[in-house]
Formats: structure tokens, C-alpha cells, sequence
């Protein structure tokens, strides 16, 4: 190789070729004798004709000088002139090439096989045999130099990929130390990835100087040094991750994607987060604000930038968190959460898992893990069946009892598939028909339980419990109880999953335990939050666990089958090698991730190379080949030579193209051909499509088409509407929307409530959530609602709703109206409802102030009782005027009075039906228009005239 500062020839005894230029400028020079001249009288024939092809005297000097350029140009491109040439390998010993091959060196690993294959054609065209070695290949047992020709390592070269974990400095210092000795010195090159064995135990091994006695040491760094990513995890909701990298780098932004599956299982990129290096910072955090759905899709964290192992940190457990879904069988009015019955389940789930409160149909098909009922009595048959296969399918069921589910008959007869056992009507209470003389205490969890080990404070009580029965195998099914062997929670299996039961409420009511941390241990016990972070030591030992997917160098997923499995005191190293790489790995139901770095990880630069070393940075003085470059100049100026040549001949001047002309293009066309190829760039890439989601999609907006019951949908919710339920009977129909329009009527009138006009609601197919109340009339031909009508009504009674049952007949004293048609088709509609305990409105009943003071609620007749929901807590306070009743609004009123009839007003105002007699039935319309308005402001209010009559109570309590 001949060498001119940054230029060289590889071929450099072609360029004597260029010592024939002057004799080649005299042959080009010279032309024909000329013409000896002699008289001939019949030239004058000719004068005049002209000759199309005409012959130069001689040559011009331009076109000497273009031809001497061409063929210059020809002999600089095949004497194989380079741009930046790299220092010559000479002598005759053997080469050493030393590559670090491990995560670092993944993101630039094509330029360094580029320089690799240099060293190699230098080593061959010297003829010194070499090595190639990579650091993060497992250490040999019996350590000698593989020296082979250099042209036998090119097609190894191109096959070796770099590796998912660190080099093993330390082991293939002493291995190289006591192969080289055997070999005798060598010229090393070693391409390091520029950070230090930090990630290990902290030490940095400086394998540089072990290398340097061996002789002269060429050290190749990277241009950059990669980056790193640690475990993700979860902080306030959001999910978080760490990128780490080496100290003493300038500002730099990075991106990180979060991978994962869509529902079709097909991979994606999630989202996207990015973060700001500083000068010299050496982390910065990314923030992932996400769905929990998506969340909990998410395989793995990457920097789209870094393509290599350690830029990509797998996830596991830690940070999917639970999603559970919570229902209550009656909402609780705003103000009065801690009393609310899913009010302490919240608090206690909250820090852990992902809550998810909506109906029951909507719950299960966003696939909760856990799904909580707290004092759910009656369920719909399609609630009912669609639960009770979400169970056998294996979801985790847990129940709390409460009034509800105590005066409900269900799972008393028979064994109910969503109750672990059988109960008893009624309960069990201080003070009741099955009395307690004081509250009961807790007994030490059995062995069998999951709550085993657990504390059983003093100061956690039960004051009222619904009891199961004495089944055979109801020892069985005891996880806690009480003092006195009572069952508190009972479990068993159903199907794939399990059904468990508090027998106490999910407040305060009925026992203290949800006022103490037992009840978030018990809850975290049945794996209600997330198991989160990788076993402990202990957990391991003894364990093998199986690679469910592991990551190659670039950061990729790759089958995980050929990899054998790995033992649990492996894993509890927490560093990936050779016989652990990167990965998910799974034992039984658990899973956990091991990935390159940790919580703690931080990454060093490498030390500086000893003294004498010759350092080279990898990219920064690439060598660039030129020959293409003087071929094609060579060929373009050929080209111009010949159209030169064709245009002084004349061949080019007008007329029909000649046959010259057709060879001249055909010649053109090959000359630049010929240049396009040698001007390509070698291995070309075809263009890469963008994944789905990424930059070069472009989302067409659109707009949904209008909805069929969208105006409906607008009027209910712009402003308070009353409704009705459409019965069938059309007479029954019409009174009822006649008895709403004159309600309305009087509300605008006396109160500050302006409602619109009334809408008639088919329960099959409308919206019921528009309506804060729903006036329902009995009809004895009307018929039953619908599996999905039944689901919309205890979905509309849980969230807050009040339905009016009238069955306007003036005889629910017997019985709640057993002895009527209507009655007994009340009582065919109440058995599929989730409906509370009933009582006969009370005198001190909110309902008795809320506008009027009523003792009565008269309709077109005036005798039939009115039924709410019963009080929880009958006793009395000393300087209340009335008991505590009543927290939340009642969620049905059922009564007989035909309350409609005597509501109903025509277009003119007039009343449509008789009530009473006399003077007196105009009294008893006052009332029944004072109780509708009573009525509507309880619905609207709640317990705001209750709340009134507390303050001289708090205020004797406070001292005042």
C-alpha cells in the first residue's frame, strides 16, 4: 500500500501506468501524411457539393486532453485508491481481534464488524494469521489461540451477533494470559464498548493493560457509549422507568416505547415517553400515564434508539396491578361516604390495586381479576348466570353480607353456587332473637386459612353477622371465626375459581373490622393486589424455572425453547450469562423478570488504556474506498470522447440519425449503466415501513353517524324529567303520563324544581339512567320484564335510583298486596329486583318533611299503607327528635294508592278523576299532590331535611 497522508493506494504498482501518458498524448497526436496535390481539370465538376461527414485536419488539444483524463482516470481506479487509509498491519506474527461482544456493543455492532473485516484483509494481505476472541463467549476450560488464516474468519465474522449480557473480562484476562503465552506475542486490536464491568459487582476490570503486555495494543471505542434501562415500576398510578448511562456525556433526548399485545395478541408499540439528559447527567425517568388495560399489556420497555439488551427491561407482576371490580347494592348519597358500604374497600385497595366501579355486566367484560359485592341480595337470572361463569372460568367472587343479603332467601334452601355455604334467615345480633351478650372477638386463624399468621387484635368486634348452616362440610370451608366457632369467612371452590364470604358488612355497621389493618392484610391474603418484585432467596432455593421468553443482544424476543431451564439459586444472582439470559422465566402461576440491570445498577466508563497504546474511535476516520469514483469518471469521460468525436465529424448536425447515431446512443446508454452500478451503495437497505402507530400513518378522523334516540337522551339530561313505565294497557298508560304532567306541574309551581314534560320508558329498551325517578303502575295483563330488563333495573336501583311501585288497588295491607292481581304481579317483579327490607314509612320518616309535613300519603284512595326501605338502626338518640333513619334515599316506594289518578291534570288544568268525597276529596288531592312533591324533593335531596333536625344533637354533643 502506497500512502500520501490521508490518500493511499492499495494497488500501488498500477500506477506505473501512468509513466505511457506521454506517449499515448503523441499517438492520439499524430494524423494521416497529407494529401500530395495535383491539377486536375474536372475538380471543377465538384465545386459547389457539399460533403455531410467531414474529417479534422487534427486532433484539438481538448479532445487529447479528455482522452489522457479517461485513461488516467481508469488506471487511479484499478490502483485501488482509499480515503483515510488505516494503519498497515506489517510484520509476520500472529493478530490478535478482541471484541467486548456483549450488550454494549449491539447498538453500533455493524461498524465494528466493518473495521473488524478491515483488520482481517490487512492481517491476509501480510499474510499474518490471526484470532478473533469475543469476551462474552463462555471461557474455555483449556484456554489456546485459535490462529487461522484471515480469510477463514470473514464468513465466522459475519455470522457472530452480540450477546444478551456483560463480558466476562475477568475470566478471558486469565484465560488470554495463559493462551498467549503458549503462542508467543502478538499485535492486538481490541474493540471495546467503553463501559466498565459495573454491572456485575461494581468492579472494573481493566483488561486493557493485560492486553498491552502481550504487545502493541490498538484500543477501538465506541463513538458513544450506549444507554441503559432499569425495571419499570409503579409510582402514584403512573408506570416509571430509569434510563441510566455512563457520567461525562453531553445532553442527549431519548425516547422510550412501551411494547405490548393487542387484544388480537398481535405485538405493538403501546406508547410513548421521553426524557431530557443534561450535561453530565447520568439518569433521567420517563413517565408512562396509561389505561390499566393497556398497562397490564405491556411485555417490555424499550429505547427504539439503543437497539440492545440492556436498553430493554422486561416486566413482570410487579407492575400489573390487580383490577377490581366493586359493587354495592345500594349507592349512598354524597356526603356520606364513611358510611358508604364500599367506602373502606376502596381506601384499602387503592395503593394496590386498580378499582373499577360500574355494572355488573360492564365489569365482566373488562375482565376484573377480583370482583367484590357488598350487600348484593338478589341478582338478576342473567346477572346470576353471566357471574357465575365468569367464576368457573376462574375469577375470584368475594362477598360482604348486609341487610340486603340477609333478608334476601337466597342460598337458604339449597346451596347457592355464588355463596360458599348455606345461610339463615335473619342474622345474628347483640340483643336480637339470636342474641349475643357483647360483641364477639375474633379467633386465631386456622392453620388451613390463607389468613394464617396473621393478628387477631382485641379491639376488632362483631356486633352482627348473618350465620350459616351447620352443613356437614362447613368446617371445611372456614378460613376465619369467631371466639365462639361461629364462621366469620367461609370459601369454596367453584369451577376454575373461588367464592368467598365475609358474614359481616363491608363497613362499620356490623362489626369494627373494617376500621383495623386485619382487614387490608386479609384482603392482600387473597391475592386481591398485585404480587409485585421478583421472589426473595429463599423463594428460589429448590425451584427450576423455565424461560417463557428471553431477548437476544439487539434487545429482540427469541425462542425460548432451546433454552434449558434455570434453578432458582441461579436466578437469585440476578445476573443474566450465558445459562441465564435476559428473560421472563415461570415456576408454577408465578412469573418473574430478569433483566441487565436493577434498581441499583449504574453504569462506569472504562478506565483509560496504559500508556503507549495506540486509541482509535470507532466511525470518526472511516476508510473510504474511491474506486467506484474513478471508474465512473472514466467511463463519462469516454463517453464524451465519442460524442466529441461524432459532432466534429458531423454526425450530429440535423438530419436522419445515421447508423453511427444508433451506436453512439446504444454506447451512451451502457457507459451510464455501468456508472449507476459502480456509484450504488453496497448492501442497500430496502426502506422500512413504519409499524403500526408510528410516524407515516395518518388517522382519518370521522364522525359517527346520528343515533336513534339522541334527542330523547338530550331532553333527559338538560333538564329534571319524570317518568313512567309503559305497562301495555294503554288506558293505564295515559292516567299515568296525565298524573306526571300535573305532578310537574305543581313542582314548577311550588317549588324551584321546573321539570319537563313527562316521557314514558319501555324498561326493555331505553335508558333508565336519565331518570331520578321511575313512577311504575301495576297492571294485572302486564307482562314480565326480560333477563335484560331485570339486569337494567338492579343496575338503575344500585346507582342510586328510586322506583314508585303503585299497584292501585288500595290493598297492600295484606301481605304486600298478595291477595290482588296486581299484587301477587308485584310480587312476580319484586323476586327478581335486588331490593332492600322493607317497613311502612315510620312517622319520622324523611319522606314525612321533605317539603310538606305529612302523616299521611294519600292518592286517589286513601287507605293503602306506603312501604321504604328499612332502617338499619332503630334506636333512639337522646335530643333527637326522630331516630336516625335513612342515611341514602330509598331505592323503591311501593304503595296502592293510585297516585297517578290523583295527580292527573288535562291540557286545561282540569282535574280527570273523581278522589274523595265532597269537600274532603279536594283535601285528599292536596295531600296527594303535597306527597308527589314530598316525593320528588326526597329523590332530590336525600336526607337534607335529616340533616337538619341532627344539629341539636351535635351541638348538645359538642358542648354548646
Amino acid at each position: 500500500m502506497l500512502s500520501l497522508g490521508a490518500f493511499a493506494f492499495l494497488n500501488p504498482w498500477l500506477l506505473v501506468a501512468l509513466a505511457a501518458l506521454p506517449a499515448l498524448y503523441l499517438l492520439l497526436k499524430a494524423t494521416p501524411p497529407g494529401p500530395r496535390r495535383m491539377a486536375f481539370p474536372g475538380v471543377r465538376l465538384l465545386l459547389g457539393l457539399r460533403d455531410p461527414e467531414k474529417q479534422p485536419e487534427r486532433t484539438p488539444w481538448w479532445l487529447l486532453l479528455l482522452r489522457i483524463l479517461a485513461v488516467a482516470a481508469a488506471i487511479l481506479g484499478f490502483s485501488d485508491p482509499v480515503l483515510n487509509p488505516r494503519q498497515p498491519i506489517t510484520g509476520s506474527g500472529p493478530v490478535l481481534v478482541v471484541l467486548d461482544g456483549g450488550w454494549a456493543s449491539a447498538p453500533d455492532w455493524s461498524e465494528r464488524q466493518a473495521r473488524v473485516r478491515e483488520v482481517l484483509e490487512q492481517a491476509g494481505r501480510a499474510g499474518r494469521p490471526v484470532a478473533l476472541v469475543s469476551l462474552a463467549d463462555p471461557v474455555p476450560a483449556e484456554p489456546r489461540l485459535d490462529l487461522r488464516p484471515a480469510a477463514d474468519w470473514s464468513g465466522r465474522l459475519s455470522g457472530m451477533r452480540p450477546r444478551a449480557w456483560a463480558p466476562d473480562r475477568d475470566g478471558w484476562a486469565a484465560a488470554l494470559e495463559t493462551a498467549v503465552a503458549a503462542a508467543g506475542p502478538v499485535d492486538t486490536w481490541y474493540l471495546r464498548d467503553g463501559l466498565s464491568d459495573a454491572l456485575s459487582d461494581g468492579a472494573q476490570a481493566d483488561i486493557t493493560r493485560t492486553l498491552a503486555g502481550f504487545g502493541p495494543l490498538t484500543v477501538i471505542g465506541p463513538e458513544r457509549l450506549a444507554l441503559g434501562l432499569k425495571p419499570a415500576r409503579l409510582e402514584e398510578g403512573l408506570l416509571r422507568a430509569d434510563i441510566a448511562r455512563a457520567p461525562g456525556q453531553g445532553p442527549r433526548s431519548v425516547q422510550v416505547a412501551a411494547i405490548g399485545t393487542d387484544p388480537a395478541g398481535k405485538e405493538r408499540r403501546l406508547a410513548l415517553a421521553s426524557a431530557d439528559l443534561a450535561e453530565g447527567d447520568t439518569s433521567a425517568t420517563v413517565a408512562f400515564d396509561m389505561p390499566l388495560e393497556l398497562r397490564n399489556r405491556i411485555t417490555r420497555l424499550t429505547i427504539p434508539a439503543e437497539p440492545s439488551a440492556g436498553a430493554v427491561t422486561l416486566t413482570d407482576e410487579a407492575i400489573r396491578r390487580r383490577k377490581v371490580g366493586l359493587m354495592a347494592g345500594a349507592q349512598v348519597q354524597e356526603g356520606q361516604q364513611l358510611v358508604s358500604p364500599l367506602h373502606y374497600l376502596r381506601q384499602a385497595l387503592a395503593p394496590t390495586a386498580e378499582v373499577i366501579e360500574a355494572p355488573l355486566s360492564e365489569m365482566l367484560a373488562a375482565s376484573p381479576d377480583v370482583l367484590i359485592l357488598a350487600d348484593v341480595g338478589v341478582l338478576a337470572p342473567a346477572e346470576h348466570e353471566a357471574l357465575q361463569s365468569w367464576v368457573d372460568g376462574g375469577g375470584l367472587l368475594i362477598r360482604f353480607a348486609g341487610p340486603r343479603l340477609a333478608a334476601s332467601s337466597q342460598g337458604t334452601q339449597e346451596l347457592d353456587p355464588l355463596l360458599p355455604v348455606r345461610l339463615r334467615e335473619g342474622g345474628r345480633s347483640v340483643g336480637g332473637a339470636m342474641s349475643w351478650g357483647a360483641p364477639r372477638t375474633l379467633r386465631a386463624f386456622p392453620r388451613s386459612s390463607p389468613f394464617a399468621g396473621l393478628p387477631t387484635p382485641e379491639e376488632v368486634t362483631v356486633t352482627r353477622q348473618v350465620m350459616a348452616q351447620p352443613d356437614p362440610d362447613l368446617p371445611d370451608r372456614i378460613w376465619a371465626a369467631l371466639e365462639d366457632g361461629t364462621p366469620l369467612v367461609t370459601s369454596r371452590e367453584e369451577g376454575e375459581g373461588r367464592v368467598v364470604l365475609f358474614h359481616v358488612t363491608a363497613n362499620a355497621e356490623w362489626s369494627s373490622l373494617p376500621l383495623s389493618g386485619l382487614f387490608v392484610q386479609m384482603l392482600e391474603r387473597l391475592a386481591v393486589s398485585a404480587r409485585a418484585g421478583a421472589p426473595d432467596t429463599d423463594a428460589l432455593e429448590g425451584t427450576v424455572w423455565t424461560p417463557e421468553l428471553v431477548i437476544d443482544g439487539y434487545g429482540r424476543p427469541i425462542d425460548a425453547s432451546a433454552v434449558a431451564g434455570v434453578s432458582g439459586a441461579r436466578l437469585a444472582e440476578g445476573r443474566p450469562g450465558p445459562d441465564a439470559p435476559p428473560g421472563v422465566y415461570s415456576a408454577g402461576d408465578r412469573t418473574v423478570a430478569i433483566n441487565l440491570l436493577t434498581a441499583d445498577s449504574t453504569l462506569q466508563a472504562a478506565a483509560a488504556p496504559p500508556a503507549g497504546t495506540r486509541v482509535e474511535q470507532l466511525g470518526a476516520t472511516t476508510e473510504t474506498g474511491l474506486k467506484q469514483w474513478f471508474l465512473i469518471a472514466a467511463i463519462l469521460m469516454l463517453a464524451a470522447d465519442l460524442l466529441a468525436t461524432l459532432w466534429l465529424g458531423g454526425r450530429l448536425r440535423g438530419g436522419r440519425p445515421s447508423h453511427a447515431g444508433h451506436v453512439t446512443l446504444v454506447l451512451l446508454s451502457a457507459g451510464l449503466a455501468a456508472s449507476l452500478t459502480l456509484a450504488a451503495p453496497q448492501g442497500a437497505r430496502a426502506q422500512a415501513q413504519p409499524a403500526p402507530g408510528q410516524a407515516g400513518q395518518q388517522v382519518v378522523p370521522f364522525e359517527d353517524p346520528p343515533k336513534e334516540g339522541d334527542d330523547r337522551a338530550i331532553a333527559a339530561t338538560t333538564e329534571t324529567v319524570l317518568a313512567y313505565v309503559l305497562t301495555g294497557d294503554q288506558r293505564v298508560d295515559r292516567v299515568s303520563a296525565a298524573g306526571l304532567s300535573g305532578l310537574s306541574r305543581m313542582l314548577a309551581a311550588r317549588t324551584a324544581i321546573e321539570p319537563g314534560e313527562p316521557m314514558a320508558v319501555n324498561i326493555e329498551t331505553d335508558e333508565l339512567a336519565f331518570f331520578p325517578m321511575l313512577y311504575w303502575p301495576i297492571a294485572e295483563t302486564q307482562p314480565m320484564p326480560g333477563p335484560q330488563a331485570v339486569a337494567k333495573l338492579n343496575a338503575y336501583l344500585r346507582g342510586g335510583g328510586m322506583i314508585v311501585f303503585d299497584t292501585r288497588d288500595a290493598d297492600l295491607g295484606a301481605g304486600l298486596g298478595t291477595g290482588t292481581p296486581n299484587g301477587k304481579a308485584l310480587q312476580r317483579i319484586a323476586s327478581q329486583l335486588d331490593i332492600p327490607p322493607l317497613e311502612q314509612v315510620p312517622e319520622d320518616h324523611v319522606l314525612t318533611r321533605a317539603f310538606y309535613l305529612l302523616q299521611s300519603f294519600p292518592g286517589r284512595y286513601a287507605e293503602g299503607p306506603v312501604w321504604v326501605e328499612a332502617a338499619q338502626d332503630p334506636n333512639t338518640v337522646d335530643g333527637m327528635p326522630f331516630r336516625n333513619l335513612n342515611d341514602g334515599v330509598t331505592p323503591v316506594v311501593i304503595g296502592s294508592n293510585d297516585w297517578a289518578a290523583a295527580w292527573a291534570l288535562d291540557e286545561n288544568g282540569r282535574t280527570m278523576f273523581p278522589v274523595g268525597r265532597a269537600l274532603g276529596g279536594e283535601r285528599q288531592r292536596e295531600m296527594a299532590w303535597r306527597f308527589g312533591i314530598n316525593l320528588v324533593m326526597h329523590v332530590m335531596t336525600g336526607n337534607y331535611k335529616s340533616d337538619q333536625v341532627h344539629v341539636p344533637a351535635l351541638l348538645e354533643r359538642l358542648g354548646q
